[in-house]
Parts: C-alpha cells; sequence; structure tokens
C-alpha cells in the first residue's frame, strides 16, 4: 500500500514492504533466520574473543581483520532481527528516524568492508613483498591509522549521501523495500530535485569499488608475482594460504551485491526473490566469512584449539 499524504502532515510512522510468507511457514522462517543471525553472531564474536585474548594474534594483520567480524556483527544485527519480527507480526511498520538509522548503518556496513579487504590486502602485500621492512612499514601507529582511515571515510562518505537525502522534502510514508535504504528514503519524496542525489550515489559506489578493487588488484598481483619467483615451495604456499580467505571474502561479497543489483534489472523476477537477493548481502557474508577464516587462517585455528583445550581441561 502506497500511502501519500502532504508534507505539512508527514508522519513518522511509515509502511514498510512485507516479506511475503505462507502462514504454515511463519515460525519456521522465523527459527531459521534467528538460528543463522545466532551462528552468525557466535562465530564472528569467537574470532573477535580469539584476537583479542590470544597473544599469537597480537600481529598487524590480525588487528585490521579485527573491524571485518565487527562489521559483519553490525550489518547482520541491522537487518535480519527486525525483518524477523515483522514477518512474524505482520505490522510491517517502522518510525522515520529509526528508518534512517537502519539504512545509514547498511550503506555503512558495506562500504566497510570494502576498505577493510582493501587494508588487509595492503598488509598482506607489505608481508609478502617487504617482509625485512614490514615491522618498519606496519607500525602501530600505520595499523591504526589504517583502520581508522577506513571506518573515518566510509563513515564521511555516507553521511554525505544521507545529508542530500534529508534536505527532499517528504511526502509518502511507504518504503517499497523489506529494508530502509538510501534509494527507499529518497523515494519517499515528491518534490525536490534528486539529480544531485543519484550523481553522488553512482559516483560513491564507483569510488569505493575502484578504491578497494585497485589496492587488492594491485596488491594480489605483486603477491603472486613474488610467489612465482620465490624458490621454496612451501613459502609459496604460506603465501597463498594468507591471501587466499581474503580474496574469497571478497568474490562472494560482489558476488551477492551484483546479484542483489541485477535482480532489480529483470522484470520477470519475483518481488519477494528480489527481496531476498536484497537481504542476502546483509547476511550471507556474516555467516560465511568467520567460516573461510576458521577453515583458512592457521592462526585462528590453532588459537580455538588452544581456548578449546583449555576450557575442555577445566572440566575434565
Amino acid at each position: 500500500m502506497d500511502t501519500k499524504v502532504s508534507n505539512d502532515t508527514f508522519s513518522w510512522i511509515l509502511q514498510i514492504a512485507k516479506f511475503d510468507v505462507y502462514p504454515d511457514v511463519v515460525y519456521p522462517v522465523f527459527l531459521t533466520g534467528a538460528l543463522i543471525y545466532l551462528f552468525s553472531v557466535l562465530c564472528n564474536g569467537i574470532i573477535l574473543t580469539l584476537i583479542v585474548t590470544q597473544r599469537s594474534l597480537h600481529k598487524p594483520m590480525f588487528y585490521i581483520m579485527f573491524s571485518l567480524p565487527l562489521a559483519d556483527i553490525i550489518g547482520i544485527t541491522t537487518i535480519l532481527p527486525r525483518l524477523l519480527i515483522d514477518i512474524v507480526t505482520q505490522s510491517n511498520v517502522v518510525y522515520y528516524p529509526t528508518c534512517v538509522l537502519q539504512g545509514f548503518i547498511l550503506h555503512f556496513y558495506g562500504g566497510t568492508v570494502y576498505f577493510i579487504l582493501a587494508a588487509m590486502a595492503f598488509d598482506r602485500y607489505i608481508a609478502i613483498c617487504k617482509p625485512l621492512r614490514y615491522h618498519t612499514i606496519m607500525t602501530p601507529f600505520t595499523v591504526g591509522g589504517v583502520i581508522a582511515l577506513a571506518w573515518g571515510l566510509d563513515f564521511a562518505l555516507i553521511t554525505v549521501l544521507f545529508a542530500l537525502q534529508a534536505r527532499l522534502p517528504k511526502c509518502k510514508t511507504f518504503i517499497v523495500n523489506v529494508y530502509c535504504s538510501n534509494m527507499s528514503l529518497v523515494q519517499l519524496s515528491c518534490a525536490g530535485d534528486v539529480t544531485v542525489n543519484n550523481i553522488y550515489g553512482l559516483v560513491l559506489t564507483g569510488f569505493m569499488q575502484a578504491v578497494s578493487v585497485g589496492i587488492q588488484l594491485f596488491s594480489y598481483v605483486q603477491i603472486l608475482k613474488a610467489c612465482l619467483s620465490h624458490s621454496q615451495s612451501d613459502a609459496k604456499m604460506k603465501a597463498l594460504n594468507t591471501c587466499s580467505a581474503q580474496i574469497i571474502i571478497f568474490v562472494l561479497f560482489e558476488i551477492v551485491c551484483t546479484t542483489a543489483i541485477l535482480s532489480y534489472r529483470f522484470q520477470n523476477i519475483s518481488p519477494n526473490a528480489q527481496k531476498l537477493c536484497g537481504i542476502m548481502t546483509f547476511t550471507v557474508p556474516p555467516v560465511v566469512n568467520p567460516i573461510i577464516y576458521g577453515m583458512k587462517t592457521k592462526d585462528i585455528r590453532n588459537g580455538f584449539i588452544m581456548v578449546f583445550k583449555k576450557i575442555k581441561g577445566k572440566f575434565t
């Protein structure tokens, strides 16, 4: 239902699109979603705890990596619990300030992932291609600066995006998607020129992609060259293993984002499928990322095993 009211009487209580679920499977869907959410928070929480508590992980690589599971927890928490509650209650109501906050955090999450993956690729480039200078370059000041730049730059860019949206007069009260985003908030307006919003949104997306892909492509090409020129096969495998998890995570994130974008370009895709593709952008990476790092990163596996043995020893 698309409800329109005059701008003078714009209500902060918005209707939001429903995710259509057959009544017979509402509670199974809710339970499945809740388990997915808890699994993601638990796995990402374990990685965060290991990085904090295990001295073997107190390295620049893992300090930078700390931001990724933290962002994943923020991303999935912002979208999934509220969506599951809407599926059960069928209320499908959201307050305008809450909607803006959700949209801001979801966009902030996406940009942070891009910048953090770029930072992690840069760290691996220094570690593998300039090993003798690694600790000289990746000082605590440099690591802190890289992390602050990744989060701070993203925050500034998204703030401008939402400031441009906030200036538009609102006269509609229906969010066209099952979660709030910048575009769905822009669509609440029925007056004002949105050309600047569209241009900035495109430039912002292109900038984030160019920075993230550019840094990662440069880093991994240089790492590949270093591996091919290295005579020791063990050194090659160790170098490649340290990068494989990051490459897989980046490719996965690009796939789910591209799928979500393309789903809205084809008319023969059902609205529910389009909504699901959008939801996957914020749920699939937070669920899969900790599994990939647990499988592909030896230091994290060893840290987990040590903690597990200590806990087991206390109960035996």
